[in-house]
């Protein structure tokens, strides 16, 4: 893009049309436009002034809470601006940006603010992102400014925005100009005297207001899928769900609206009907956390916080839907008043009782295959293979392997050099190690990704999550996961089923119906043994070659158009090693069992690539997929057990095996169970749990039933 003029236009999504320049290093910018959408957005380039846009490519509009912390500013001691006017908060507020990303001597500081209007789940429903007045004109670009906030009557039912730098020689309120943009956040600072005076009643009235609201609208809570009962399975569960930004272990766990959570995640997919999210957080002991316990529970989003396609109108727009519906309603009932059991009456944590965890399946070194039905086999075809297929979504997941290599030596085994999936008419994607690299390459519709500093995105039917150079995992709308991760040559790949495939699978991994007997099956029903010697299983896999007619795969080299595309998809003329030689006085053999250990998927590609560090990379990959099979357990888990009036428990755990004790206060006795087991069959033991008044152990003594060490339940008690 060094070439073109220096002024210029680009038009996103064949609609909207953008200035543009060419800085001094001879790169191109564009400026990105106001979107109500994430994803891939096409992007054509005009010089001539719009009359043709001859060059044309996608653009990744992106959600902006994800954008580089670089690019944007910095709302200094951010709380303060979130919480600006309540008790405590005061004085001026301070803003902060890189000045070196705009190009301008002085600078407008601008507010924008966002809501929708309108009937909700009707067509008048609309979203409005607005420029409402300038708070600085002609100010230098310092890259920090200061100022005293000040309540405005007029625009104070604007409650969400976010502040804009622009250069100072565009118009004020311009749309679509070069500018950079602060973290959205309530305008606390900016709302009328009335939440100045009295926060507490100004929330409070603003809670009662938004539970009326909510008693109107249709419920979405049975829609939305169950959480994950453990933190284990919630991490492990790749395809449904995924770590929810705000409340990252990984990160030191600052979970600001989730107080006692250590880690959150959310449900990738937004609910079909009212685009609705999930949202399941947990403790340090790795059990869920529940609203009915804790203000720092798991709480359910009317407004998906990643947005939901065909996005663009309300509550499906990125972010801001969440904002306006779970955020600031969290502010009135939760952070400015006391009146947090409105919101959770209509932001309840979902429990797991009919949550299911995915089946696992993997595939890695030499390869090794482990099949959802534990059935385990190596197979070392040289070509490219159906490694999963399903008629239940159209899912394919193809596999292309090439010859394992050391200094220029090639052995007779083979591994994964590139994954392709796709499910019904989404975008394909393509994980691969190129020829002369260890880098993993990820390729969206055959094109090359950069994922230099992007990490997440959301192309057609999918959402993609990569490590730059390591690892990508592809989440389908199904709630299939796909994980594939990069070794020096060779690829490893784990994928995740939810039960709903059971008797819907075929490919190399084989037929997912909890019976390993039958997963040796060819395309045309044949079953093989599962006993069956390595050369048969040979036979299995070739049966699962692609063609070119049903390939998913890249070929844009000259070594993959000979070796594939013109090639054969299973080289029949390539015999792999079936069992490495053992030599009693080979050392690298000694090498190997120090290793290995008892693995022996490590030691058979030890012996078989004369490396260590494939030998080591299957070991890793094999414990890995124990580990994740571990996490993936089923649990059982019982109902959630309020205290009770006057009383108290001493758990909130209520995972199978756990053991919940009550109290109760001074002066009152405890009727039914003291203790109460979660059981197997996902009941709680002994009777309900009652506090009532009384005077002591004489009053106790009185009403025990005769000849009974028992405390006496509440329907003895009301009885006699």
């Amino acid at each position: 893009m060094k070439s073109l003029e220096a002024e210029r236009l680009t038009r996103f999504a064949q609609e909207i049309v953008t200035e543009g320049y060419v800085a001094k290093d001879g790169h191109a910018h564009c400026i990105s436009p106001l979107l109500y959408q994430t994803g891939m957005i096409s992007m054509e380039i005009s010089s001539d002034s719009g009359q043709t846009f001859p060059r044309s490519s996608v653009w990744f509009s992106d959600h902006h809470s994800k954008v580089a912390a670089s690019e944007k500013s910095t709302l200094v001691n951010e709380s303060q601006w979130q919480y600006y006017g309540t008790p405590g908060t005061g004085g001026n507020l301070t803003v902060t940006w890189n000045n070196q990303t705009l190009r301008a001597s002085h600078v407008n500081i601008e507010l924008w603010a966002y809501r929708e209007t309108g009937e909700p789940y009707s067509a008048t429903w609309t979203a409005q992102w607005k420029y409402l007045y300038t708070l600085k004109k002609n100010f230098p670009n310092s890259g920090t400014f200061t100022f005293l906030p000040a309540a405005s009557a007029l625009y104070s039912a604007w409650e969400l925005g976010a502040l804009r730098i622009t250069s100072s020689g565009s118009l004020e309120g311009q749309s679509n100009v070069a500018a950079i943009w602060s973290p959205e956040h309530a305008l606390a600072w900016h709302l009328e005297e009335a939440f100045r005076e009295d926060p507490a009643a100004w929330a409070t009235a603003k809670c009662h207001a938004w539970d009326a609201a909510e008693e109107s609208l249709p419920s979405f809570l049975a829609e939305i899928p169950d959480c994950p009962c453990t933190l284990a399975q919630a991490r492990a569960d790749t395809g449904r769900f995924h770590t929810d930004y705000g409340c990252d272990v990984e990160k030191g766990s600052v979970c600001t609206y989730h107080p006692g959570a250590v880690h959150c995640v959310r449900g990738i997919q937004a609910s079909p009907s009212y685009a609705a999210g999930q949202q399941c957080c947990y403790d340090a002991t790795g059990v869920q956390v529940l609203t009915g316990d804790s203000h720092g529970g798991s709480t359910p989003d009317r407004g998906h916080d990643w947005g939901s396609p065909p996005y663009k109108k309300p509550p499906r727009i990125p972010g801001f839907s969440h904002w306006i519906y779970d955020v600031l309603s969290f502010y009135y009932c939760c952070l400015w008043s006391d009146n947090c059991s409105f919101y959770f009456k209509h932001r309840p944590s979902s429990g797991c009782k009919q949550y299911h965890p995915p089946r696992a399946a993997s595939a890695f070194g030499d390869p090794h295959f482990i099949t959802f039905d534990g059935a385990i086999f190596t197979f070392n075809g040289l070509g490219e293979y159906t490694v999963l297929e399903s008629d239940l979504t159209s899912l394919r997941v193809q596999g292309r392997t090439r010859q394992a290599s050391l200094n220029g030596i090639q052995f007779k085994v083979t591994g994964f050099s590139a994954v392709a999936v796709q499910e019904n008419n989404s975008d394909v994607v393509e994980m691969r190690i190129p020829d002369h690299s260890s880098q993993l390459e990820v390729l969206l519709n055959h094109k090359a990704l950069n994922f230099s500093e992007q990490t997440w995105m959301d192309p057609k039917g999918l959402f993609l999550y990569a490590v730059p150079g390591m690892s990508a995992t592809v989440m389908f709308s199904s709630g299939v996961g796909v994980e594939v991760k990069g070794s020096g040559q060779l690829l490893s790949m784990t994928l995740l089923l939810p039960e709903r495939f059971l008797n819907h699978t075929q490919g190399l991994f084989g037929v997912m119906n909890d019976n390993p007997q039958d997963d040796f099956t060819l395309r045309n029903g044949t079953v093989l043994p599962s006993s069956s010697p390595p050369e048969q299983l040979l036979a299995f896999g070739a049966d699962w070659a692609v063609s070119n007619t049903t390939s998913l795969f890249t070929y844009d080299t000259p070594y993959l158009l000979h070796n594939f595309f013109y090639g054969p998809k299973h080289n029949a003329s390539f015999v792999p090693v079936f069992s490495p030689p053992e030599d009693p006085t080979d050392p690298l053999g000694k090498e190997a069992a120090l290793l290995c250990q008892s693995d022996p998927f490590c030691r058979f590609d030890v012996l078989s690539t004369r490396d260590l560090r494939v030998g080591n990379s299957t070991k890793r990959s094999h414990q890995n997929y124990k580990r994740l099979k571990e996490d993936l357990q089923p649990v059982v888990s019982c109902d959630w057990l309020a205290v009770p009036a006057k009383g108290t428990k001493n758990s909130t755990n209520y995972l199978a095996g756990s053991v919940i004790r009550f109290g109760c206060q001074p002066d009152y006795i405890l009727t039914g169970a003291a203790e109460r087991t979660c059981q197997s069959n996902g009941k709680w033991s002994g009777a309900q749990t009652v506090c009532l008044p009384g005077t002591g152990s004489a009053v106790l003594a009185l009403i025990r039933p005769p000849n009974s060490s028992v405390t006496p339940t509440a329907e003895y008690l009301c009885s006699h």
